[in-house]
């Protein structure tokens, strides 16, 4: 049976890079790459997959249908996790998360996907500026080949 740490595992050796797909409001998929990786939830503390996104077409897909995919690979190996995606940003605010709470799980996200920083204040300053959108997912479905 394929896990949560499984489809991490993947994702690691292609430097946390996925594929995320949404639904668009007529019906088709959107897909793009994102770097990816698997943390604590900051409230519930069960794992969950998390990547940080600003993309407006995303972020708009995700808000209004939260169904979301996301494929790691490396080689011919891959995995695919399916379930509903939670927003936690600056527009999508979550009960238990204040301002401070965010910009310190933007950084957990993406330590978990396998980024380092030299200078996590600007870190921070750009995340703030982009408007930037924690998205975790506890998925509902993990497969592979």
């Amino acid at each position: 049976m394929t896990t949560l740490e499984d489809l991490a595992a993947l994702a690691a050796q292609e430097q946390g890079l996925v594929v995320v797909s949404t639904l668009r409001a007529d019906g088709t998929i959107q897909a793009s790459l994102v770097n990816a990786g698997v943390l604590a939830h900051p409230l519930g503390g069960h794992p969950v997959l998390g990547f940080v996104t600003y993309g407006r077409v995303k972020l708009a897909n995700l808000r209004a249908r939260a169904q979301v995919t996301v494929t790691a690979r490396a080689g011919w190996a891959w995995a695919t996790a399916e379930g509903n995606a939670e927003l936690i940003g600056p527009d999508d605010i979550a009960a238990g998360i204040d301002s401070e709470r965010l910009r310190l799980l933007l950084r957990e996200v993406f330590l978990a996907a396998g980024g380092s920083h030299e200078n996590w204040e600007e870190y921070d300053r750009v995340m703030a500026e982009q408007h930037r959108t924690v998205v975790l997912v506890a998925p509902e479905r993990i497969y592979s080949n």
